[in-house]
């Protein structure tokens, strides 16, 4: 019961607060009192303290997006801006356009999981749909409010003095630079971000069209040319039967690595649905939009196979050896005409260790008259041609370089953290982190999509949802507990590290194959999170903070000089007032609305149905 009588509701709040009948402070604090006088003055904020704050945030990709979804929904007085290089929304899949780019993951499992996508026209939509459907959904919640396109970020330096992020965004467009300062920055760069040319002699010399499958020339016509294709991941997986296809031209592949072509993820769902080729016919979009159940039950199955093929990545386990007799004589069906390209492709390591990519069509183009099937190494680049280590020259018109990216680096601006320490420096030997997100000696800030974080099977976007989610909780905690600084310790940076490694000896993953998986020095995972997507959700649900290292804002004094004695670090309870309280109190009994009630079920509460579907953590 409470201890004051029912007050109309009319009642104003009170301004002053009556002790033993002697008028007293806004801490209870006065002179006729005998209540003991108090060691630190209250902060005059409800205890929920919606500290001012500003979030930085590189890049405007799926990572991106969700952050401009989630932190103006879950924070309260937190500025925010979203930096984007690019003139449009989408990141990666505003970047590649190339010929035949397409998602290589069923597309229903590459959404959003509060917004799908009822309408997707392929089992493996196309990029154009895939960065349309980002920037729907970025305007559909205003993620796109907090966007800045054509900015590209030139440097980020933490500011020990301010405890705040320095950096230094060019606007692309009038090719001025600024500074903008923040209390948290967050990368949402993606790993796949920065190009990797090849590095073979005289490519510059190459006076013919010249492009990256992430530096893609739309307006070139590849009608009647001799295009090169260098490189056999999934981009080129995905370039070259489209480039086969055009008008009277010939393409060169140039393969150097063996690489493993997978029958098309989900392809058993989508035979039990007795769907015909990948393409999504209208009528069964239709049903999708008309009964929600179908969809629904549809869409929890492509996710669950996902997820359900975790053990083809572990070494010896039985899903691994069938997959590889599968994978096999998938191979070698669909090369039967050309047997010298089924043994020259076909590795030794097991499937996973590279990039899984279906590639629908792949295969078959490279058997067609109008492509040529090259595994001798490139020796140089002359002005038109290519020459290689058997003495042959080919002579061409167009290079097409699908060489992949600079994964797991340091982004191509200067990072610089505490004790002027350079991200390039910390990385030089391997890129660490804690979790994937978070980086010792760099305060105050969190990647995404970053080292070890990508997945080797089941839900990215899944994965992107929930560390973008530690990362609200992050900036929470920053906010709420007055925390002026806080970044991980680097003994739990080891420790992850540990982890990561003793989990990738026992996968296909450490197997001998040339991957964008690995440290190209020491063979290292740096790509992939260690262990499956589920793993990953679970691990992010609760955050250890205590594997922080933390300074507050009421050690500090205006110009960041240490303040003298002890701070109270539970300043942040505030004034004894709850923000429901305020001027127009509203919702004081919250606890009641049946939302909120945690209702144990009788007379066996541990039956309760939703620990059976996820189990209870904290």
């Amino acid at each position: 019961m409470s201890a004051v009588p029912n007050l109309p509701e009319d009642t104003p709040v009170p301004k002053e607060v009556k002790t033993n009948g002697h008028a007293t402070d806004a801490n209870g604090v006065n002179g006729d009192s005998h209540y003991p006088t108090p060691s630190f003055k209250l902060r005059d904020t409800p205890v929920e303290n919606f500290r001012p704050l500003k979030v930085i945030v590189i890049g405007a990709g799926y990572s991106g997006i969700y952050l401009g979804i989630r932190i103006p929904e879950k924070l309260r007085n937190v500025a925010l801006t979203i930096y984007e290089k690019n003139e449009g929304i989408g990141g990666t899949w505003w970047e590649n356009r190339y010929l035949g780019c397409a998602c290589d993951v069923p597309s229903h499992s590459y959404q959003f999981t509060f917004e799908p996508n009822l309408n997707w026209s392929s089992l493996y939509a196309p990029a154009s749909e895939i960065q349309a459907y980002l920037e729907r959904t970025a305007k559909k919640y205003s993620a796109d409010r907090f966007m800045k396109l054509s900015h590209e970020v030139k440097e980020s330096r933490w500011d020990e003095r301010s405890a705040q992020w320095v950096v230094t965004v060019k606007n692309l467009t009038t090719g001025e630079e600024a500074e903008d300062r923040a209390d948290v920055l967050i990368s949402a760069r993606g790993n796949l971000n920065t190009p990797r040319w090849p590095d073979i002699e005289g490519f510059e010399s190459f006076a013919g069209e010249k492009m990256h499958s992430a530096k893609w020339n739309q307006n070139y016509d590849f009608a009647n040319k001799r295009i090169a294709v260098i490189g056999s991941g999934s981009s080129s997986i995905q370039i070259v039967p489209s480039l086969q296809r055009l008008p009277n031209t010939h393409v060169s592949v140039f393969v150097r690595s063996k690489t493993w072509i997978s029958p098309s993820f989900g392809s058993q769902l989508w035979d039990k649905h007795g769907f015909e080729g990948f393409s999504i016919p209208r009528e069964i979009q239709q049903k999708f939009h008309d009964d929600p159940d179908y969809y629904n039950q549809f869409r929890l199955a492509v996710e669950e196979d996902g997820n359900g093929i975790h053990a083809v990545t572990i070494k010896g386990t039985p899903l691994q050896t069938g997959a590889k007799a599968m994978f096999r004589e998938h191979m070698k069906q669909r090369l039967e005409s050309a047997p010298h390209i089924y043994e020259a492709l076909l590795p030794s390591f097991s499937p996973g260790c590279r990039r899984l990519t279906p590639g629908p069509g792949y295969l078959e183009a490279l058997t067609q008259p109008n492509v040529n099937f090259i595994t001798s190494p490139i020796t140089k680049i002359s002005k038109s041609a290519i020459h290689t280590s058997d003495g042959q020259t080919h002579e061409i018109d167009t290079l097409v370089c699908a060489t992949g990216f600079h994964s797991s680096t340091a982004p191509p601006f200067p990072v610089t953290g505490l004790s002027g320490l350079p991200l390039t420096k910390k990385w030089e030997n391997r890129a660490t982190t804690y979790l994937s997100h978070s980086i010792a000696h760099f305060p105050n800030m969190f990647t995404m999509l970053g080292p070890n974080a990508a997945i080797g099977s089941g839900s990215l976007t899944g994965m992107i949802e929930f560390v973008g989610s530690y990362i609200v909780k992050a900036i929470r905690k920053i906010q709420k507990d007055n925390i002026r600084s806080m970044v991980v310790r680097q003994d739990r940076e080891d420790d992850f590290i540990a982890y990561v490694d003793a989990y990738f000896a026992e996968t296909v993953f450490s197997e001998d194959c040339n991957s964008w998986y690995k440290n190209r020095t020491s063979n290292h995972i740096v790509g992939l999170w260690p262990g499956s997507t589920l793993h990953c959700i679970e691990t992010m649900r609760s955050p250890r903070w205590e594997d922080f290292e933390y300074t507050y804002v009421d050690e500090f004094d205006a110009e960041g000089n240490v303040r003298e004695g002890r701070v109270n670090r539970l300043a942040w309870l505030g004034n004894g007032w709850s923000a429901n309280q305020g001027e127009k109190g509203h919702d004081l009994a919250w606890y009641l609305y049946p939302e909120f009630v945690d209702k144990p079920v009788a007379p066996r509460p541990e039956e309760k149905g939703v620990y059976g579907v996820r189990a209870f953590s904290y």
